[in-house]
């Protein structure tokens, strides 16, 4: 088996709440730009061990997000070494196959990869997701009647397959890349948060 990654999901977008990609509807206005974040709690890839480790996506999708043609900046934790990184790319760029391999299919184009400094935090619920000077969000989670937090399952489209997603808002999105096109300043706006097994 080539990894074995367990880890946190947080997720934010341009879409208004609930956000229809995940339901296979097109994005709000048409495009939907959203980073995707996932930590590694534990895990190793080809045994090298990445467990404390992030990456993330920051994503410009065209139109209907299971038509793919995604343009993507891939941002690599800086904590990573060289071999790290080198293992995670493999990973989220498909080569190594299982269930990222078809999240991965759906990115046309790398415009960039990046490594900085990445921030990511839940705590009660609240995540907090800051990568270097370009990206800073807030996630907070929607809870149904009973208290539990309201959950998504079985989608049409999913950053983290075989788990719940956790649907919840972003009191702030920022992004500050316009050497890639991105310059958001978003409040009270989709995120989802989840935990993920995958295994390939």
């Amino acid at each position: 088996m080539a990894y074995q990654l367990e880890g946190r999901l947080l997720e934010v977008c341009t879409c208004n709440v609930l956000c229809p990609c995940w339901v296979g509807e097109d994005p709000d206005g048409g495009i939907c730009e959203g980073v995707l974040a996932w930590h590694i709690d534990n895990g190793t890839i080809n045994g090298l061990d990445v467990s404390g480790l992030t990456l993330a996506l920051l994503a410009h999708i065209p139109g209907n997000i299971l038509k793919g043609n995604w343009r993507a900046v891939v941002f690599v934790d800086d904590k990573a070494t060289p071999e790290q990184e080198d293992a995670l790319l493999k990973v989220w760029t498909g080569e190594l196959g299982g269930p990222v391999a078809d999240l991965a299919q759906l990115v046309g184009e790398v415009a960039a990869v990046e490594r900085a400094s990445i921030t990511f935090e839940v705590e009660g619920g609240k995540g907090t997701l800051k990568i270097g000077q370009v990206i800073e969000a807030e996630i907070e989670p929607f809870t149904g009647a009973t208290g539990q937090t309201t959950a998504l399952h079985d989608t049409a489209f999913t950053s983290i397959p075989g788990s719940p997603a956790f649907v919840a808002k972003a009191p702030f999105y920022r992004v500050n890349a316009p050497q890639h096109g991105f310059s958001i300043d978003l409040q009270n706006h989709n995120a989802i948060q989840g935990s993920f097994s995958f295994q390939g």
